[in-house]
C-alpha cells in the first residue's frame, strides 16, 4: 500500500475549557475522495484548521507524505501541498483571475520582476484545466459564484497542490454546474491527488467518495469504504455503510424516519393565487390555493420560478396581473412591509445574507420585524426584547440559550432557527420557506422539520420551496411543480420521485390547480 498522502493520529486540541477535538484518527491516501461527515460542532472545521496549518493541535501526529510535521503553518502547509476551498471563498475580489492565481504560488521575494504576460498564460492553462470559461483578465467581483469557485480550484493547482480539502462545494451550484464540479474531481483523483469532502449531502457522498470518516462531539467514531461512481444497485448490495448507519453515527442515535409524519387534517383557505404573474419577476398566471395547517411544497428545476414568486407574495417584486386574496380578502402586496402586515413571513433562501444580520446578537435578530409593536413610540424596551428572545429560544431550542449571543457564532442549525423565529414572533398566518435546511446538519434538518410540522399543526399555512426532492416529498401535504415561470401540476404529497421529476421537465401530468 502506498504512503498515506496525509496521516492524522490521535490528535486533540481544545479552546479554555472547551474541548473541540479529542484524539481524532484520519488518514488521506493519494487518488482518493475521502469524505468527512459531522454535525455541526462535531470537529470538522477545527481539524480542517489543523491541517491547513490555522492551528496547532495539542496532541497527536500529523504526518504528510510519511514524514512527521512539528510545526505547521499556512504557508508551510502551502508549500507542502495543501490547500482548502472554503465554502466562504478566499479570493481577492479587486484583483483579476491571473493576479489571484498567482498569490496562490511561493512568496515572492523582494525586487522580484512581475512578469503579467506569464501570470496570464499560466492562469489561461490552469483555468482551461478546470473548464472555466473565465478571461485571466476579469476581475473577481464580476464572477458568479460557480466561476469563483473554479478559480480557486485553479489557484489550489497552480501552487501545485497535492492534498485538497473542499468544504461543502455545491452549496451554491446547480445541478450542472455540480456535475461539472464532479467530473473535475474524478480527474484530481485520476492524476493522484488526495480530496477531502466534506458535505451534509449523503447522496454527494455516496456518489463520489471512496472512503467516509465521521466526527462526532470531536472524536472519530467510524470509517467506512464506499463504491463511487457504481449503480445505486451496487452500492446497496456491496457497500458496508447504508446511509442511515452513516446518520446514526453521526447523530448517536438510531433514525427510523427522516420526516415526521403529517399532524392531520388542514383547515379552510388562508391565501389564494388567481392567475398571479410579475413579468420583471418572470412569474406568469399561477393559480394555487394554500389552507391552514397544510405544507404545500413547491418543487421544480433550477429557473423554475419558484424563489421568484416566493419574492412576489412577499412584496419584494410585486404582482403585476391576477389576485391575491388572503383570509378570504383581496389584497395588494406592494412591499414586504405591506406583507408582514398582512401575516405573511418570508424565510430567505440565503440566510447568511438576507435572514440575519450576523454582528447583532440573538435578541435584535429576533425582534426586528416587530419593532414598532415591541418599541411603541420609538423608546427602547430591552427587558420586553430579552423575554421575546427567551421565549422563542425556549419554543425553538435555539443553542446556546442565550439572548445576547451574537448570531455569527452560531451553528447553521441555530442561525436558521434564529431567523425563524424572528418571524414566529411576528404571529403570521402564511410562512414562505426558501431552502430551509439547506447547509445544515442531520440532526439539525430533522430539528426543523419537526418544528415545521408543528407550526403546520397550530394552523400556520407552509410554502415550502426545497431543492432537495426528498425533503419535498416527505414534508409536503400537496406538491405543486413548477416550470417556466408557472405551476404545470398538483400532486399528492408521498408521490414517486419519478413522477414529480417528469412533471418539473414537462413529461408528466397531475392536473394543474
Amino acid at each position: 500500500m502506498s504512503v498515506p498522502l496525509l496521516q492524522l493520529t490521535r490528535v486533540a486540541k481544545s479552546f479554555g475549557a472547551v474541548r473541540a477535538l479529542r484524539g481524532v484518527s484520519f488518514d488521506l491516501r493519494p487518488g482518493e475522495v475521502h469524505a468527512l461527515l459531522g454535525e455541526n460542532g462535531a470537529g470538522k472545521s477545527t481539524l480542517m484548521k489543523i491541517i491547513t496549518g490555522a492551528h496547532s493541535p495539542d496532541e497527536g501526529l500529523v504526518e504528510i507524505g510519511g514524514r512527521r510535521v512539528r510545526h505547521l503553518s499556512p504557508a508551510a502547509a502551502r508549500r507542502l501541498g495543501i490547500a482548502c476551498i472554503y465554502q466562504q471563498l478566499a479570493l481577492f475580489p479587486d484583483l483579476t483571475v491571473a493576479e489571484n492565481i498567482a498569490l496562490r504560488r511561493d512568496t515572492p521575494r523582494a525586487f522580484d520582476r512581475v512578469r503579467p504576460h506569464a501570470q496570464r498564460e499560466r492562469a489561461r492553462q490552469l483555468l482551461q484545466r478546470v473548464g472555466a470559461a473565465v478571461s485571466p483578465d476579469s476581475e473577481v467581483r464580476g464572477l458568479s459564484l460557480p466561476a469563483q469557485q473554479l478559480v480557486e480550484i485553479a489557484s489550489a493547482l497552480a501552487a501545485g497542490a497535492r492534498i485538497i480539502i473542499m468544504d461543502e462545494p455545491t452549496a451554491s451550484l446547480t445541478r450542472p454546474e455540480v456535475e461539472r464540479l464532479f467530473s473535475l474531481v474524478r480527474g484530481l483523483r485520476a492524476d493522484g491527488a488526495g480530496i477531502i469532502y466534506i458535505s451534509h449531502r449523503l447522496e454527494e457522498i455516496f456518489q463520489l467518495a471512496d472512503r467516509v470518516t465521521v466526527l462526532r462531539d470531536g472524536e472519530s467514531v467510524g470509517t467506512r469504504v464506499l463504491l463511487p461512481d457504481t449503480p445505486d444497485a451496487v452500492r446497496r448490495t456491496e457497500a458496508n455503510v447504508t446511509a442511515a448507519e452513516l446518520i446514526q453515527l453521526m447523530v448517536g442515535r438510531e433514525v427510523s424516519q427522516l420526516y415526521p409524519p403529517a399532524a392531520g387534517p388542514t383547515g379552510g383557505s388562508v391565501l389564494s393565487l388567481k392567475a398571479v404573474g410579475c413579468a420583471a419577476a418572470g412569474v406568469h398566471r399561477v393559480t394555487l390555493d394554500l389552507r391552514a395547517g397544510e405544507i404545500i411544497g413547491l418543487s421544480g428545476l433550477v429557473g423554475a420560478g419558484r424563489t421568484e414568486l416566493a419574492r412576489v407574495l412577499f412584496g419584494l417584486t410585486p404582482a403585476d396581473c391576477g389576485q391575491i386574496v388572503l383570509a378570504g380578502q383581496p389584497v395588494a402586496i406592494g412591499s414586504p412591509r405591506q406583507a408582514i402586515a398582512l401575516g405573511i413571513a418570508y424565510l430567505p433562501e440565503d440566510r447568511r445574507r438576507h435572514g440575519l444580520i450576523l454582528d447583532l446578537p440573538v435578541a435584535a435578530n429576533i425582534s426586528m420585524a416587530i419593532h414598532r409593536r415591541l418599541f411603541p413610540r420609538g423608546w427602547l424596551r430591552l427587558g420586553a426584547e430579552r423575554s421575546l428572545a427567551l421565549e422563542m429560544i425556549r419554543a425553538l431550542a435555539i443553542v446556546p440559550p442565550t439572548p445576547q449571543t451574537p448570531a455569527r457564532s452560531l451553528s447553521g442549525g441555530n442561525q436558521q432557527k434564529t431567523a425563524l423565529a424572528r418571524w414566529l414572533a411576528a404571529k403570521p398566518k402564511v410562512l414562505l420557506l426558501d431552502e430551509p435546511t439547506q447547509g445544515v446538519d442531520v440532526g439539525a434538518k430533522s430539528e426543523i422539520h419537526k418544528l415545521i410540522r408543528r407550526l403546520a399543526a397550530e394552523g400556520l399555512a407552509v410554502l415550502l420551496i426545497s431543492s432537495d426532492l426528498l425533503e419535498v416529498l416527505g414534508m409536503s401535504d400537496r406538491i405543486a411543480v413548477m416550470r417556466g415561470g408557472t405551476i404545470t401540476a398538483m400532486l399528492p404529497g408521498h408521490s414517486e420521485p419519478q413522477v414529480v421529476m417528469a412533471a418539473a421537465l414537462g413529461q408528466g401530468g397531475g392536473g394543474v390547480p
